[in-house]
């Protein structure tokens, strides 16, 4: 996908945030902002992916602040409320459900002011809602002849009900071998391979690093290894924006993306309303 209008402002709202978290000097947050204004023109064109051109922005910005992990409080807090919720709810009985959870874990806002007691309730309100675009028959049908699956993760929270969907997928299908992905190290509040450790994943799939730090999964900025594994499975499941921002462009059909529709850009990308519940096959409605 590419740049939008509204990217590059989504893109200075997120430096001023990661600014704040890591300064509390108005002074040094006044010369990091100028920073990121100065490099805005370097790194965003029209062909910029909005993941990509954003992710470097904030890694230029890590290195000004000398702080390699601005976010590691906020994951923290994520990490704690998304486990007890997620350990509450246990592995759904049936796909759909499991598929809802996954997206679900994405859109509660972890931070300071979220109320933790509404979290169930908010979990279990969109598990309701019905998917804006659903190809979630296509994605079960998919693993029903595959041998390898590949599932990337997006935010350090939500892991833990991308964990509940893999646990159903591996109940159904126990002879699949399951890679998860995540990044090689902190950006904003994605989740890291030792993020998918702590959370156990190592004990029914296969943990790998994209080899990049970046958000999403460019594949240009991916380790070999990483590419070679991509290359090799039967079905990806991609969750989150950022996926669909660096992959939906190749049209891949063994590609499915789970993700809410949470700003205008993915939405228009899409033809959807705003804040919609989306499986996607490939990253395109006619698929």
């Amino acid at each position: 996908m590419r740049i939008h209008y509204e990217c590059i402002a989504c893109a200075v709202n997120q430096a001023q945030k990661i600014t704040e978290m890591s300064a509390e000097d108005s002074g040094k947050r006044r010369k990091a902002m100028l920073f990121v204004a100065g490099k805005l023109g370097e790194l965003f064109s029209e062909d910029s992916i909005p993941a990509v051109s954003g992710g470097m922005l904030f890694l230029e910005l890590y290195r000004f602040l000398g702080d390699d992990d601005p976010f590691s409080g906020y994951k923290e807090t994520s990490r704690k409320l998304a486990q007890r919720v997620a350990g509450d709810l246990g592995v759904p009985v049936d796909f759909k459900t499991a598929l809802k959870l996954a997206i679900a874990g994405n859109i509660i806002d972890f931070a300071v002011g979220y109320d933790p007691s509404k979290i169930e309730e908010d979990i279990i309100g969109v598990t309701r809602e019905e998917l804006g675009i659903d190809h979630s028959d296509e994605l079960l049908r998919a693993l029903e002849n595959a041998e390898i699956l590949l599932y990337l993760t997006d935010n350090c929270g939500e892991v833990y009900f991308d964990r509940l969907l893999l646990e159903f997928i591996r109940g159904r299908f126990p002879d699949l071998r399951i890679y998860v992905a995540a990044k090689d190290g902190p950006i904003i509040n994605d989740a890291t391979v030792r993020d998918l450790l702590e959370a156990g994943f190592n004990e029914f799939a296969e943990v790998i690093s994209t080899g990049s730090r970046l958000p999403g999964t460019p594949l240009e900025y991916a380790s070999e290894e990483f590419r070679r594994i991509f290359n090799a499975v039967d079905v990806v499941i991609a969750k989150g924006q950022a996926n669909f921002e660096t992959l939906s462009d190749l049209g891949d059909s063994r590609m499915f993306f789970l993700l809410k529709a949470k700003c205008p850009p993915i939405a228009r990308e899409l033809g959807v309303e705003r804040g919609s519940l989306l499986c996607v096959r490939g990253g395109k409605i006619d698929d």
